[in-house]
């Protein structure tokens, strides 16, 4: 029987068993040695003490014996021996006053009971039937003596005790304390000696002792043990017995010995049926659980809360939630109230949907039955809200919690932690963080890796580190992926050389491949291969196994530098290591091929892609459409597209954007509508590069003016586009004459709140110069100078050349004095350390020279320069509209 203790879940100390544990029970022990009683022989005075303490007792009461000075200093000169001695026969005269003194003495003085005056009081408590007080002296016992301690207290009971009143009652509450604290050993020993001296235990006990031994076969043993002592078993006992079958995965045992109790008269229990439903229910065999539900009604019983709310969970979790309300609704039909719990399931499951609006219902009904939410009714709304991202009514839900008084859980904070740092509301997350320790709850390495992670995301690394120290003050442990996430931050942040230095120092205590590919991917991206390849050769020398990540870096890598055969060479690699290839290693090196024109390659591993059972996602469709694109191959792309559609794989804005845009530059603008048209059939919303898309074809390849009415049309319906809609509009109007409208789109453009750069303004105004529009020059250049923005060199140069061919004397002078006022305010400025320099001797050939793209100057100097433009202006100007 022994080799089933490993079975047991919960840790027993068993080491020093001899005997099998049936035998405990079942054989006689060998008989106890009695212990002689301590000593209590003392000195007259302490005598005399001991028997004027029992007699003021007797006389006085206790009562009045509390406070008395004279009587506290003969309490303080008792040793353990003398209050043995007066709880002892106090116990015997007076259980109540003996019970009395021995709770004064342990919570008034702090005194330590010994044994036996726990067991007297025990008796005397027993002997009046306040079991509920006897309980609680044992259970204070049985912890103060711990386990193995059973041996010896029984040796004190058989010795000074045995002719006690309630002696049985003691034993069995003390085997029932063992058991309730888990000491099974213990309340086996005990057991043992009550069979030896024919004392009865009671059902509560040996149930006890079942639901610690439910996990093994011993069950049986104690179950025999009821049977053959004639104790009468109740419907708890056979619920544990047939939940220790469910917890050993023996369930249809369970079901066949619920069965068994259907033929005895008693018939089966609702808490065993109860018990078989939880069980199918957890299993996800809810339709199961209804039968041995309807069994209930079929032997004359009645369901009880409990066996509603386990329905009512099971089918929440199986989403079923229409019949979870209708059985809510049967509950009160049968007169049972619906309370807490049930509503808490009901509102777990609509949560488990998504359907807040269905839990914040179910609250409002609870509310209306005047029940009120509980901690766990809080927990699942505010998890529900922070899961559907509705992160404002988490927060409430907080604040509601906190003035009802409610302390929030570690759970909670790290769940609102966690929606704060998705949302990006990363200060707040700091806050809720130090509220935390405030009210004295301990983040634990949960709490401090969602902010770590919510931080470095943000880009706040060096907060991220400050919490990462503080868990090492706090003795918190960092996980790994609270380095990754650093070193990721420090990587994404663009400092390289910062990651490579954490980099080090993390590969010095651990050996995470996730770390080398964090590493090598920053390395990848910067186009820098050859360090990214060293990293590998040390993951090679150290033993550190690879992934399919590591390969599918180092390949994007060498297809970006061109080096395709040594990333051919990765995908043999990935086989050599006995992984397989995934996707995006596929994928990653068709469009290296793609990207560098070798089509045929590319349809070549598509092909070995699908010999070898690795599926295409939608990536792969959108890398062999763009190859077949850029080889005009236009109808074999689209006919990929069906069949996308017909492997169940959705294409994406890009794949779409790829086709559309390889149309249009087809001059095919018919069939490039036809699949925008296609996308809104598919529920696929075109992005602002899809529009960008056709209206760049229209300029370039079609009519401008559908162009300008597909912009009008857009803007009608309040469809965000982006700059570039624009500003391919306006170069397409500028190209072609047409600048009032360009103006118009210009000034559109600006109302939008759209960035206007110098590069907006140098590619009207260039535009303009080739088509010789000097007054429209004029116009988009004072505009630019109104905004503060000053030409550069080469917008310069045109317009200088423009105005000379043109004969404008008046503007070629006016432009030259913005450059020789430019010339010497930006000397000033340089001196300053700003990092602009015009070069005076380009200034009579029309040149000047500068390192940046343009310079905004303050308000002041703008209102000096458009001062010197009208000084040399010979004549009013006015806009061309």
């Amino acid at each position: 029987m022994l080799n089933h203790i490993h079975q047991w879940k919960k840790p027993i100390q068993f080491l020093q068993i001899s005997r099998t544990l049936s035998s405990l029970i079942f054989t006689k022990p060998p008989s106890f040695a009695a212990k002689p009683a301590v000593d209590p022989a003392a000195g007259p005075s302490s005598t005399a003490n001991v028997a004027e303490l029992i007699t003021g007792l007797r006389t006085l009461g206790l009562g009045r014996i509390i406070g008395d000075h004279y009587y506290s200093n003969i309490i303080l000169s008792l040793n353990q021996t003398q209050v043995d001695v007066v709880i002892e026969r106090l116990s015997l005269e007076d259980p109540e006053s003996g019970f009395g003194f021995f709770n004064l003495l342990r919570n008034e003085y702090g005194f330590r009971h010994s044994r036996v005056s726990s067991f007297a009081v025990a008796h005397g408590l027993g002997g009046r039937r306040r079991f509920e007080e006897l309980r609680l002296v044992m259970k204070q016992m049985v912890k103060e003596e711990g386990s193995d301690s059973a041996t010896s207290l029984c040796e004190l009971l058989l010795s000074r005790f045995r002719d006690w009143g309630s002696s049985g009652v003691v034993w069995d509450v003390l085997a029932f304390s063992y058991s309730r604290s888990e000491m099974v050993y213990d309340a086996l020993t005990v057991l043992a000696k009550m069979k030896d001296l024919n004392l009865r235990v009671s059902t509560a006990t040996y149930n006890c002792l079942l639901h610690n031994l439910r996990h093994t076969d011993i069950m049986w043993n104690v179950y025999d043990a009821i049977k053959e002592s004639g104790t009468p078993d109740n419907e708890y006992t056979s619920s544990i017995l047939v939940d220790g079958l469910c917890e050993q995965a023996s369930i249809q045992d369970a079901v066949s010995f619920l069965m068994e109790a259907q033929r005895k008269e008693s018939g089966p229990s609702v808490v065993s049926v109860n018990t078989i439903m939880s069980r199918f229910c957890k299993l996800g065999f809810v339709d199961i659980a209804k039968s041995f539900f309807c069994m209930i009604f079929k032997y004359g019983l009645l369901p009880d809360s409990y066996s509603y709310n386990i329905l009512i969970h099971g089918l929440c979790v199986a989403g079923s939630l229409e019949e979870a309300l209708e059985f809510t609704q049967d509950m009160e039909r049968h007169g049972l109230h619906p309370d807490t719990v049930t509503y808490n399931i009901l509102c777990k499951g609509f949560r488990l949907l998504g359907l807040m609006n269905g839990a914040q219902q179910v609250i409002q009904k609870m509310l209306v039955k005047g029940l009120n939410p509980d901690h766990v009714t809080y927990t699942i709304l505010i998890c529900g809200h922070c899961h559907s991202g509705n992160i404002e009514e988490a927060l409430k839900l907080r604040e509601e919690m906190l003035s009802r008084g409610f302390q929030l859980s570690v759970i909670l904070y790290s769940v609102l932690l966690s929606s704060l740092c998705k949302s990006g509301r990363i200060e707040e997350a700091l806050r809720l963080h130090y509220e935390m320790e405030a009210v004295g709850l301990e983040p634990d390495l949960i709490t401090c890796s969602i902010l770590i992670h919510g931080l470095c995301k943000k880009g706040s690394v060096q907060r991220a580190i400050q919490i990462y120290r503080e868990m090492y003050v706090k003795r918190i442990i960092p996980h790994y992926s609270a380095h990754r996430a650093i070193l990721l931050g420090l990587r994404e942040r663009g400092d390289i050389s910062e990651a490579r230095k954490y980099f080090d120092a993390l590969t010095t205590i651990t050996e995470d491949i996730v770390l080398y590919n964090i590493m090598m991917d920053g390395y990848v991206k910067l186009g820098n291969i050859a360090p990214a390849l060293r990293l590998y050769e040390q993951t090679v020398e150290k033993g550190i196994t690879p992934t399919v990540v590591t390969f599918n870096t180092l390949m994007y890598g060498l297809c970006k530098s061109g080096k395709l055969i040594e990333a051919k060479r990765m995908l043999t690699a990935i086989e050599l290591h006995g992984m397989l290839p995934s996707p995006v290693t596929y994928t990653t090196l068709m469009n290296g091929y793609c990207e560098w024109g070798n089509i045929h390659g590319m349809i070549k591993l598509l092909q070995e892609m699908k010999a070898k059972a690795v599926d295409p996602t939608h990536v792969t469709y959108t890398v062999i459409i763009k190859g077949l694109c850029k080889q005009r191959k236009l109808q074999k792309a689209v006919h990929l597209v069906e069949e996308m559609y017909a492997k169940d794989l959705i294409p994406d804005q890009i794949t779409y954007n790829t086709i559309i845009q390889c149309f249009c530059r087809a001059h095919d603008l018919k069939k490039a509508f036809q699949l925008h048209d296609e996308m809104l059939k598919h529920n696929l919303e075109p992005t602002p590069v899809t529009y960008n898309v056709l209206i760049n074809g229209l300029c370039v390849y079609g009519d401008l003016n559908d162009a300008d009415r597909l912009l009008d049309f857009l803007d009608d319906r309040n469809i965000n586009l982006t700059k570039v809609a624009y500003t391919t509009l306006i170069k397409a109007h500028c190209a072609k004459g047409y600048a009032l409208r360009a103006v118009e789109l210009f000034d559109q453009m600006v109302e939008k709140g759209f960035e206007i750069s110098i590069r907006d303004y140098s590619s009207v105004i260039n535009r303009l110069c080739k088509r010789s529009l000097i007054t429209e020059v004029k116009y988009f250049f004072s505009m630019m100078l109104s905004d503060g923005i000053y030409p550069d060199q080469e917008l310069c140069k045109v317009m200088l050349n423009t105005f000379r061919q043109d004969g404008d004397i008046a503007w070629h002078l006016a432009i030259g004095k913005v450059v020789h006022w430019l010339i010497n305010k930006v000397s000033v400025m340089s001196s300053q350390a700003y990092p602009i320099s015009f070069r005076t001797r380009d200034y009579n050939s029309g040149v000047m020279s500068q390192d940046q793209s343009g310079l905004a100057f303050p308000l002041k100097d703008k209102v000096q320069v458009m001062h010197v433009m009208s000084l040399s202006q010979s004549h009013a100007f006015q806009s061309p509209a």
